[in-house]
């Protein structure tokens, strides 16, 4: 067995009976770099085995943080070797997800795929139902679910300190006035660019995991940087079966960032500011350890909940913020392999998100509101 066996996820999950399970990466840009090596191999249960890059200069970056890794060219050449891997992760460009997805479950292997699974529901849902009829393990990575503020946000709703939600505003926000070129910014049809499909893949998730299906939806979208090909600045707005109304924003081109969440109920709202820090912890070379805290933030940002008065002017009372734990995901993911249970995140519930999606897609271009489900 080659690779490491990683340093424990951040979750503290008790060690698994048996050895780790030889996860092979596909991709290794800024998902599989930042996220999803680094998680894995924080994991407990699972070892990053393989990484397939045709890329000399990403072979060496990845090579330096994992010296014991093996690689492949192509992610074909894992598929020749499928009895020496017992899942495969997706983190290649939004284009490859479905093809390198439904390869790895023709080769007999439970795959991850990076958000968004596909461009479509309808391709979403043929490969849920692929991974079904060969009875294997399926998932989405939607690490948001495990941001810091959407995990206190569930724990408010939860024990009711809000009342009965009404109005769920989230904004994913950012100010990045120049291009940065690249397939995410194309607006090629097939790379499946836009922030619709990036950070709202993010927002719609977090949406219909706290209120539940869609009915109707609404959006406006804009590529309003010069030489814009697709969409970077974006507006959802989502009516759920059970009345709540999700306004959401995705957008490049905030000069002001607005809060994170604003969560309006019968007795009283939430507002929260700024980003979970865990991605940019990922990002400057911090690891997910058993031994230390990970994913908490200092108090002077934590949300407040009152009602009467805007927060930033005093008004209600910080809410200590729950610490965000993307290691939750994998070692989820590790549970699901070992014992058979449902992953953290399902196809089908990706699917489900894509319906929004492509529904905000036709709402933008023909101006109009989209009912579902009828």
């Amino acid at each position: 067995m080659t690779g490491s066996t990683g340093t424990g996820a951040a979750s503290g999950n008790p060690a698994p009976v048996g050895p780790p399970f030889r996860v092979g990466l596909v991709g290794y840009g800024l998902a599989g770099s930042v996220f999803h090596a680094p998680l894995i191999d924080a994991t407990e249960g699972l070892v990053l085995d393989t990484i397939a890059t045709s890329s000399g200069e990403r072979r060496e970056q990845a090579r330096a943080e994992f010296p014991h890794v093996r690689f492949a060219a192509t992610p074909d050449e894992l598929w020749e070797r499928a009895d020496e891997l017992d899942l495969i992760v997706i983190a290649s460009p939004n284009k490859t997800h479905v093809p390198v997805a439904t390869a790895a479950l023709e080769a007999g292997l439970p795959v991850v795929v990076d958000k968004p699974i596909a461009g479509t529901a309808a391709e979403a849902r043929g490969l849920a139902d692929l991974a079904e009829k060969r009875g294997l393990l399926l998932s989405v990575f939607q690490n948001r679910r495990w941001d810091n503020d959407f995990l206190t946000l569930r724990r408010l709703i939860e024990d009711g300190e809000l009342g009965e939600v009404q109005r769920f505003e989230s904004r994913f926000e950012r100010w990045r006035p120049q291009l940065k070129g690249g397939w995410r910014e194309s607006g090629a049809p097939e790379e499946i660019g836009g922030l619709l499909y990036d950070l709202g893949s993010h927002v719609v998730d977090q949406a219909l995991v706290l209120f539940g299906p869609a009915v109707r939806v609404y959006a406006e979208s804009d590529a309003r940087r010069p030489g814009a090909e697709t969409d970077d600045d974006t507006f959802i707005a989502i009516t759920h079966a059970g009345g709540v109304r999700s306004h959401l924003y995705v957008s490049a081109t905030t000069a002001q960032l607005g809060p994170r969440f604003r969560v309006l109920g019968s007795a009283a709202g939430y507002v929260k500011y700024g980003l979970d820090p865990q991605e940019a912890a990922l990002r400057d070379g911090d690891r997910p350890a058993s031994d230390r805290p990970w994913g908490g933030e200092p108090q002077e940002l934590w949300g407040r909940v009152g009602s009467g008065e805007s927060p930033l002017t005093g008004g209600g009372h910080p809410v200590e913020t729950l610490p965000g734990d993307y290691p939750a995901y994998y070692a989820g993911i590790a549970d699901a392999l070992r014992d058979g249970t449902a992953p953290p995140v399902t196809a089908y519930e990706a699917a489900d998100a894509l319906d929004v999606l492509e529904a905000a897609r036709r709402s933008a271009h023909e101006g109009v509101t989209v009912e579902l489900g009828a």
